[in-house]
């Protein structure tokens, strides 16, 4: 999703008590960054973070960290993020966001982190076979993600792309993950995530499901 560069973005980010401009500095401290021993889940490409301030508030004992490469999504991240936490009244105290290079991922987290989980919702499908290996769920990737996952972590993956589901399947077992579930709509799905988390819609999945767009959706779990 392309957005217009925020002027606002940047001097607010630098400004945010949960923002870290320089990730490399967390790399394998993540967890004394937080301040607690509670689990770590990772969201990759956030965007305007509708989808992760609405799961970190309802999950206080979890700690997210959330990136993004622009700085206008997380600016807007940041917006929302406050908004939802100020309508429960509650302090921002579980959840990061940063900017950075998800292809780059292991300048800035280890496997002192112990993810347990990652969300991967809507991301670029790349469907030309040259940039294919830029997807987020390229085997490429997964290797990276295999670092720093904990035991038995897991990827929950969303999207409207079938060439892009299909495909991510078939990255998933190429690289030792079990697909756990699956699903080709899951609309019709009774809590497919099977109380790891709600099906919070972004804004993506709003979007296409009034176009009649089927959203397909995974578990796979690092065996």
């Amino acid at each position: 999703m392309r957005i217009r560069f925020k002027k606002w973005a940047r001097p607010e980010l630098e400004a945010s008590k949960f923002y870290i401009d320089n990730p490399k500095e967390y790399k394998g401290k993540w967890r004394e960054l937080f301040g607690n021993d509670n689990k770590i889940h990772l969201e990759l490409g956030c965007g305007k973070g509708y989808f992760i301030s609405e799961l970190a508030v309802n999950n206080k004992n979890i700690n997210y960290i959330a990136i993004d490469m622009v700085d206008a999504m997380l600016g807007w991240a940041k917006r929302n993020i406050e908004n939802r936490y100020d309508k429960e009244n509650l302090k921002i105290d579980n959840i990061f966001l940063t900017r950075y290079d998800i292809e780059r991922i292991l300048d800035i987290i280890n496997k002192e982190d112990k993810i347990e989980r990652i969300y991967i919702n809507f991301c670029n499908p790349w469907p030309r076979g040259k940039h294919r290996k830029k997807r987020l769920t390229h085997t490429n990737q997964l290797e990276k993600y295999k670092v720093f996952l904990d035991n038995n972590g897991e990827i929950l993956f969303k999207t409207d792309d079938d060439s892009l589901f299909y495909d991510s399947i078939n990255y998933f077992k190429k690289s030792g993950f079990e697909i756990e579930k699956k699903t080709e709509d899951l609309e019709k799905e009774i809590d497919f995530w099977d109380k790891r988390c709600e099906n919070i819609e972004t804004e993506h999945e709003k979007m296409f499901k009034e176009k009649g767009i089927k959203i397909k959706a995974c578990i796979a779990k690092l065996n």
